[in-house]
């Protein structure tokens, strides 16, 4: 899993599409997470799961900012379009 989470993306997508979920989490006592989703579609119409990220608390900007350095870092250097709600 480690090994699928860091691997290499490609350097352009036509769209990511960006989203987060709360699930409710058993730890102790039950809470609320947010799960973090970004899926890539490719140049050549493929759909690429870029990554999974649990989070802590409620779903936050500052997260997201962290989510999309890590696809950064991890080789995208462009998207045509990014799709995502509100926030």
């Amino acid at each position: 899993m480690n090994e699928w989470s860091t691997r290499l993306l490609s350097e352009v997508y036509a769209a990511i599409f960006i989203d987060a979920i709360l699930v409710k989490i058993r730890d102790g006592q039950v809470a609320n997470r947010p799960f973090y989703a970004a899926i890539g579609v490719t140049l050549a119409g493929e759909k690429d799961v870029l990554g999974l990220w649990a989070g802590t608390g409620g779903e936050g900007a500052k997260f997201w900012m962290s989510v999309l350095t890590d696809i950064k870092n991890r080789g995208v250097r462009d998207t045509f379009f990014l799709v995502c709600d509100g926030l």
